[in-house]
């Protein structure tokens, strides 16, 4: 609850002065004042998200989520800026009332993409030298 009053005093400062928010801090923003109603699930949007590092700073990853027919879509480029070791992304996500976890390496840079039906929440997280080595912090996307 401290959270919506502080995000809400800030966009209301910020509106005040002239200070554009970004698209991912917009989407934040409303997702977070109108978390549970079924309009927010209902409507088309796209976050634009990252860089989300690894902990070494080694790896990272952005990208794109959106969702579209009730449908939500995923775009997520990594990017391993060492050579020799891969890069490990997470996705974390609820659909159809349980959570579902998968992962993706690349060595270098890739593209990426993945959607599907029902899903809630998505979160993800960067990792590098192995699928659970130096990982960063987890972030929601959608």
């Amino acid at each position: 609850m401290r959270k919506t009053f502080a995000i809400a005093a800030l966009a209301g400062s910020m509106a005040f002065t002239g200070i554009a928010l970004s698209p991912a801090a917009q989407a934040t923003t409303q997702a977070t004042t109108t978390a549970g109603s079924a309009t927010a699930s209902a409507t088309n949007f796209t976050v634009t998200w990252g860089k989300f590092f690894s902990s070494d700073r080694k790896a990272y990853t952005f990208g794109k989520t959106w969702k579209s027919g009730g449908k939500v879509f995923t775009t997520w480029h990594g990017v391993d800026k060492v050579g020799g070791k891969k890069g490990w992304v997470w996705f974390e996500y609820y659909q159809n009332g349980s959570w579902h976890k998968f992962n993706r390496s690349w060595d270098g840079e890739v593209v990426g993409r993945w959607s599907g039906r029902g899903i809630k929440k998505v979160y993800t997280f960067t990792c590098w030298a192995g699928k659970f080595d130096n990982c960063g912090r987890k972030y929601r996307i959608y």
